[in-house]
Order: structure tokens, then C-alpha cells, then sequence
């Protein structure tokens, strides 16, 4: 919290609350993309599909790919950074989380960051947690409720608490 970029971190937080706001009023998948592409700073391509309610703390760190589909109630704090390649179906309510403290109560408020990618033509199921550092092979998918908290292989099944490999596809 002592870092000299915090104030500005803040700003960008209060920004992306007001715009979000905005975003989750939309009422049509057009003005959702027009809106979010705002609060990302990079454009959302027409061929992507975000339904709301959606939520993020920052924004900025953002980037959705083109035939994207995000359903309900999703939640990405990307303070380090998520990446959605093209193709991927992202069910209701998961949560991309690139953040983390640490278990030592004296550095507990400092941010541990990691990025989160998710390859071409994935699939995330409903209720799906993926935690800081994580990437999503390419083809796989996470079933629905699983927590992810490592490395998931290109055409791999993935599932449970915490998630592991089921089978492969292919």
C-alpha cells in the first residue's frame, strides 16, 4: 500500500467503478461491448458476446479475444493481468482471480500478482474458480465448480477441488 503507484492504481479503480455501473445497466450486447472496451481500453470485437452483470476492479488489464462468450454474473480482478484468446466460452459466475496476499501477517496488504492466459477454444464451466498464474491449454476444459490453482495442458478435462486432470481430449 506504500507504493508510489497506488494513488494512481485508486484513481483507475474508481473510474472502473463508475463506468461499471454503466456497463451492467446495458440493455443490449452491443452497448455491453461498447462499454466494456471503455473500461478495458482495448476494443471488444463484434463477434464476442458479454452478458451482464459483469464485474472487474481495474479493467485495464484486460484483454478479450475475438468469439468469445461470457456469461452472467462473471468477476475478474486483473490487477495482474488476464488474457482471453479467441474462441473461448467462459460459463456464469467464474471467477478470474490474479491476485493474492501473503500468509504472513506482517506483508499480508501487499498484492502478490500473477497473470492469468486462457487459450484458443476453451471452455470454462460454470462456477469456476482459476487463481493467480494459472493458464488454460488450448481445447480444454474446466468442468463446472472446480478451483484451478495450476497449469491446465492443451486438450485436457479438468475438475475438482483443487482441479486435476479427468482425461484428455482426443
Amino acid at each position: 500500500m506504500d507504493d508510489s503507484q497506488m494513488p494512481r492504481v485508486w484513481e483507475i479503480v474508481a473510474r472502473t467503478i463508475k463506468l461499471s455501473a454503466a456497463l451492467n445497466m446495458s440493455t443490449d450486447v452491443d452497448q455491453i461491448r461498447e462499454r466494456l472496451s471503455e473500461i478495458t481500453g482495448n476494443v471488444i470485437d463484434k463477434s464476442t458476446t458479454i452478458f451482464v452483470p459483469f464485474y472487474t476492479n481495474f479493467g485495464k488489464h484486460t484483454k478479450i479475444g475475438k468469439n468469445v462468450f461470457i456469461n452472467h454474473a462473471c468477476s475478474f480482478l486483473d490487477l495482474g493481468g488476464i488474457t482471453i484468446e479467441d474462441d473461448v466460452q467462459i460459463g456464469p459466475k467464474v471467477n478470474l482471480i490474479t491476485e493474492n496476499h501473503s500468509l504472513d501477517p506482517a506483508t499480508r496488504k501487499s498484492l502478490d500478482l500473477k497473470s492469468i492466459l486462457i487459450k484458443r477454444n476453451a471452455w470454462i464451466g460454470a462456477g469456476v474458480n482459476i487463481l493467480p498464474g494459472v493458464t488454460i491449454g488450448e481445447n480444454s476444459v474446466v468442468a463446472a465448480g472446480a478451483v484451478v490453482t495450476k497449469d491446465v495442458p492443451d486438450n485436457a478435462i479438468v475438475g475438482g477441488v483443487p482441479a486435476n486432470i479427468i482425461r484428455t481430449i482426443g
